[in-house]
């Protein structure tokens, strides 16, 4: 099993020197990978009534593309992993070029993960459709495998048209790994539709629910599915999250071992939202976790 970890972009700032001192500290401690998430915009909360979403306007984003060409440009291994990437209020073309100058850059080292979104309000900003984004999202991971697959592309569906055109460079992994993120911080355990989607289309996949009945029911449904629709359910990824807790270290190697049982092929560390003051703290986390899941690296 594979440990990474989670970007605290919300809470590491805006000095580049920090950013790279954490992000070099990432790859010397023998993480595998960094996660990023991705927010355009966010919503202030004044104007929209009744907000509910877990971010908004007062919350910083870097922006995960332009983040990762400079992550790849002071790090040799990490792999750089977007968990996840809004991919329904994003143009397609333009995400298979970003991606594959990512994949370029940094020698092969981009997994894109990909999911819906739950911000209206940013939908709205960028001209997207958020009714049906989930729909939309299908066709999108198709024609990305296309542009990152084929010189020349031609192609034409419910939403896309491409007429013999193509990127260029094509990526250095053709294609590239698109994992599937799932559930939201209030409803974790994702709809029956969801669940095939991931087993049909996704390389891997990012559980947001706990260790709990409802999430190995969850998992079981997936690897189910991945068969029913005639592919190995063993060759699926799965990704867990785990939120760091400095008052009791050693449960999280305890979430480690309990997600590798039931088979997640990564897991990372998220130290957002822990009480940490500064990006010192925050690396003082993640040496910590790294400590305690050391078995694993």
């Amino acid at each position: 099993m594979k440990v990474g970890v989670v970007f605290p972009q919300t809470e590491i700032g805006t000095d580049p020197g920090v950013v790279r001192d954490y992000i070099q500290t990432v790859e010397d401690l023998g993480y595998s990978h960094l996660i990023a998430y991705d927010h355009v915009l966010g919503a202030h909360t004044q104007f929209h009534q009744n907000w509910t979403g877990g971010y908004t306007s007062e919350h910083q984003f870097h922006e995960p593309f332009v983040t990762f060409g400079y992550i790849a440009a002071i790090t040799k291994t990490l792999e750089l992993v977007t968990a996840i990437l809004i991919l329904g209020q994003r143009q397609t073309a333009l995400v298979a070029k970003q991606a594959a100058a990512v994949d370029v850059l940094s020698g092969g080292r981009l997994r894109l993960g990909v999911g819906i979104g739950w911000n209206h309000v940013e939908y709205e900003a960028l001209g997207a459709n958020f009714r049906n984004r989930g729909r939309r999202s299908e066709e999108q991971i198709e024609l990305l495998r296309a542009l990152w697959t084929q010189e020349v592309v031609n192609y034409e569906g419910q939403y896309h048209k491409i007429t013999h055109a193509g990127i260029n460079p094509l990526p250095v992994q053709q294609p590239i790994p698109i994992w599937m993120g799932v559930g939201a911080r209030a409803n974790p355990v994702p709809q029956e539709r969801v669940l095939r989607r991931v087993a049909r289309l996704a390389d891997g996949w990012f559980p947001q629910f706990s260790l709990d009945g409802a999430g190995k029911e969850a998992i079981a449904k997936v690897r189910e599915y991945a068969t029913e629709a005639g592919r190995d359910p063993n060759a699926l990824g799965m990704e867990a999250r785990i939120n760091f807790d400095s008052n009791n270290v050693e449960s999280m190697a305890d979430q480690a071992r309990g997600w590798e049982e039931l088979g997640a092929t990564h897991v990372s560390v998220n130290t957002m939202r822990a009480g940490l003051s500064g990006p010192d703290q925050h690396i003082d986390a993640i040496r910590q976790f790294s400590d305690v899941v050391q078995g694993y690296f």
